[in-house]
């Protein structure tokens, strides 16, 4: 009797400790909730809602990290503690953030009702989407005006001219001339360019060669200023070629890689590897405008056929790791020396051998990314608008502090090599075909049009009242 008792007796008491340790676990996790929640509510910058903005989805991607979003901003701003530096042409779609940057802050906005505030000290200007319909002026002498532009011409040709480029104090473009240059944009890292990931070999590709041409071209933004498809439809009379895209199709790409977002896809990657050659010629020819033409080859251990930018070479991992077109008089000879390398396994390799040995020899490449101050898909480092915004912050306080001191302000102003691009020019081969055409009808006219409109917008704004969108074309058109 007395051993039941026992039994019955330990039984309780384990029976209380596991009803004692599952309530203390059920606090602990209700606790740790609590904190999460609070730590997410604090973090938050309503990252959701930004995502809804038409400008901001197509950088996602960059913003990885933000800086907090203050809950008494309004209190902070009132009190004339930070700058304003307002987004008139949306790029981030936020309505209002608190950036730190390095030990100072700016309220960064899209809210053009900040537009006359006191703190109000920069307006940035996202290229693409600059308009001349309601700019703001009249302009005051605090009033900088910052140009975030890191596309070709064809977005907006008149930027590319010297009067409408030097209307800003502080840029960030594609040039290396420009205060915060953006001619590596697409490249994430020295060690991307060194990886072997998606390499095959030569005998497989030589495997590949019985189906497959040895250029592949991938092109869905067809005749753009560089005449680019008037020179690959003429090498295709003199060399196959594999065109994926809408540009010059013969060849289709698997359905599931339909949408333009899979040519960022492992899956696309892996038949680009497949060749020995692609084709990158850029939509313009400027210098130092790079794109991921030139580095998604490189990366993925293809040699890259380059056409587009003149300065391309300061940029190349190598001094033998792209087939530049412009040393080719035609397509024709292109053709001829693409043939050799693709019958000759050991002069193929020979544009292939600085991946092989992971050697860049470029210093200036190894330099210029070493020193970068923002990253690429690099959650340690600002992304390049975060680091375009705090340029622009950190030199208004610079102004700032000058004023406090009694001292005159530092002014920054554009020049015309932070932006500047040569008017589109066809091949010589090239005979009076449609895609010549599209550049003598569009390019070429929109590009001499340019000017005029640059000419008219500077002329308007130094008179520094507002404008309509009616008399500068009236002027544009009377020039």
């Amino acid at each position: 009797m007395n051993a039941v008792r026992k039994k019955r007796f330990w039984a309780s008491c384990f029976c209380f400790m596991a009803i004692f340790f599952l309530l203390v676990t059920l606090q602990v996790v209700v606790e740790l909730g609590k904190s999460e929640r609070m730590m997410m509510s604090k973090n938050s910058i309503s990252y959701n809602s930004a995502l809804k903005e038409e400008g901001w989805q197509k950088y996602t991607s960059l913003f990885v990290k933000k800086p907090e979003l203050h809950s008494n901003t309004k209190i902070i701003l009132s009190k004339g503690r930070y700058p304003i530096l307002l987004w008139w042409s949306p790029l981030t779609g936020e309505t209002g953030r608190l950036g730190q940057c390095g030990e100072d802050a700016c309220f960064f906005t899209i809210n053009r009702t900040y537009q006359h505030n006191s703190m109000t000290k920069a307006f940035l200007f996202y290229g693409t989407d600059f308009s001349i319909d309601g700019l703001p002026l009249p302009r005051k002498d605090h009033h900088d005006w910052a140009l975030f532009h890191e596309e070709s011409p064809k977005n907006n040709y008149k930027l590319f001219q010297r009067p409408a480029i030097t209307l800003f104090n502080h840029t960030a473009t594609f040039s290396r001339h420009s205060h915060l240059p953006l001619t590596t944009q697409y490249l994430e890292s020295i060690e991307a360019l060194k990886s072997q990931g998606y390499m095959i070999s030569v005998q497989n590709k030589n495997s590949l060669r019985k189906r497959l041409a040895p250029l592949v071209y991938v092109q869905s933004d067809c005749d753009p200023p560089s005449d680019r498809d008037s020179y690959i439809k003429e090498l295709m009379a003199h060399i196959e070629v594999d065109s994926y895209g809408a540009c010059l199709h013969n060849r289709d790409l698997p359905e599931q890689l339909g949408n333009p977002a899979s040519m960022d896809s492992d899956n696309f990657y892996k038949i680009l590897t497949q060749y020995k050659f692609v084709l990158a010629f850029e939509n313009a020819v400027c210098e130092d405008y790079i794109t991921e033409k030139l580095w998604r080859p490189l990366k993925l251990g293809v040699v890259p056929v380059y056409y587009g930018s003149p300065s391309v070479e300061d940029w190349l991992p190598s001094n033998k790791s792209a087939i530049l077109v412009t040393r080719f008089s035609h397509p024709k000879d292109l053709a001829q020396y693409i043939k050799a390398l693709d019958a000759d396994d050991k002069k193929y390799e020979a544009y292939l051998e600085w991946k092989l040995k992971g050697d860049i020899s470029n210093k200036y490449l190894l330099a210029v990314i070493k020193e970068r101050t923002w990253g690429v898909q690099d959650i340690m480092k600002d992304n390049y608008i975060d680091a375009f915004e705090c340029m622009v912050c950190t030199r208004v306080w610079e102004n700032m502090r000058r004023q406090a001191k009694g001292m005159l302000p530092r002014r920054w102003n554009a020049e015309a090599s932070h932006l500047s691009c040569p008017k589109p020019q066809a091949f010589d081969f090239s005979s009076l075909n449609t895609h010549r055409m599209a550049l003598q009808e569009m390019w070429i006219p929109s590009f001499e049009q340019s000017k005029r409109e640059a000419h008219v917008l500077r002329q308007l704004v130094e008179r520094n009242r507002n404008f309509t969108a009616r008399e500068f074309w009236t002027l544009v058109f009377r020039e």
